[in-house]
């Protein structure tokens, strides 16, 4: 289950988190030119013609190391498919943010806009396939003649469920060990990579806020990967949640064999069964699928003498 999107508003507005995502994720000679020493939130709330806001987006100021500025408009897409129109809506916010701009810093006539680095954050299980800029939803050929008038913008896509665990595993930092959380889809790797999360923290003092938020993460991966179907109380401490998320795990892998050894006997029941009586009943189908060991037990005892499959399942015999 990933993460919801306010947490990961809470995570993205920490600037830490931001340069990370921008040095790791983005091309290196986009990030290269960027102080981000010197980065400030940018808090501006736009209202499209709908009437809705995006609020859940993050704006963050970066001046360049020539002396410019760069907005970085981080925007957070957590439903389940990519937005085929995407392009039109980055569109549409940058252009929001442009008029903030020019008003906030009564850019006169002639004063260049600072440019805008658009960043789309998609974490859905299906794979992101939506055009990355305005181009790519145009009926027009590029040699058309109407093709120079028309509007364009693109943006820089972040896909996490396709990101690779072997290049996220090469990469340093929170952001890295986030997207790793986030997409882990075994249980017994969860631990080793809370202890990388716990260790970045001890070697990076005064992160308390980030702190708490992964241990939201944490619990949100435990309670998808092996909380099962009642609720999961995890502790508030990292330490205690790697603790306790590496014995439950061995419980759950206990749990796996003594499964696979109950498919195992009931398929051997099944198989000698057919090879007895013939076709089963769909009735005791189910009834062999849903019995525990010590219940395949007795019927494989009872088998061994039984000439019918009603001496088998006696509680299946007509009343």
């Amino acid at each position: 289950m990933p993460a919801s999107d306010s947490l990961y508003h809470r995570l993205f507005s920490h600037p830490l988190m931001v340069e990370q995502l921008i040095r790791g994720f983005v091309p290196e000679d986009v990030a290269a030119g960027l102080d981000f020493t010197r980065m400030e939130r940018v808090n501006a709330k736009f209202h499209a013609r709908d009437g809705r806001r995006r609020e859940g987006d993050l704006i963050w100021r970066v001046p360049t190391l020539s002396g410019e500025v760069v907005h970085i408009y981080l925007m957070l897409e957590f439903q389940s498919r990519s937005d085929w129109w995407m392009a039109i809506r980055v569109m549409v916010y940058v252009g929001l943010l442009w008029q903030h701009l020019i008003r906030e810093l009564k850019l006169p006539p002639g004063s260049p806009l600072p440019p805008v680095l658009p960043v789309v954050l998609y974490n859905g299980e299906a794979p992101w396939n939506a055009p990355l800029d305005a181009a790519g939803l145009m009926g027009l050929a590029p040699d058309a003649a109407l093709w120079p008038w028309q509007p364009g913008i693109r943006y820089h896509l972040i896909d996490e469920g396709r990101l690779g665990a072997e290049d996220l595993a090469r990469k340093d930092g929170l952001v890295a060990l986030l997207f790793r959380i986030e997409t882990c889809t075994r249980p017994a790797e969860l631990p080793g990579l809370v202890g990388e999360v716990i260790g970045w923290f001890q070697g990076h003092a005064d992160h308390d806020s980030l702190k708490l938020a992964f241990g939201e993460v944490v619990a949100q991966a435990v309670a998808a990967l092996v909380g099962g179907d009642g609720p999961v109380a995890v502790p508030s401490g990292l330490g205690e949640v790697q603790d306790m998320l590496s014995e439950r795990i061995k419980i759950w892998e206990r749990e796996l064999r003594a499964e696979g050894k109950a498919e195992a006997k009931a398929e051997m029941l099944s198989r000698q069964l057919r090879r007895r009586f013939g076709d089963l009943p769909a009735d005791i189908d189910d009834l062999i699928a849903s019995a525990t060991m010590d219940q395949l037990d007795a019927y494989m005892d009872c088998l061994m003498e039984a000439r019918s499959l009603a001496d088998v399942f006696p509680d299946l015999r007509p009343g």
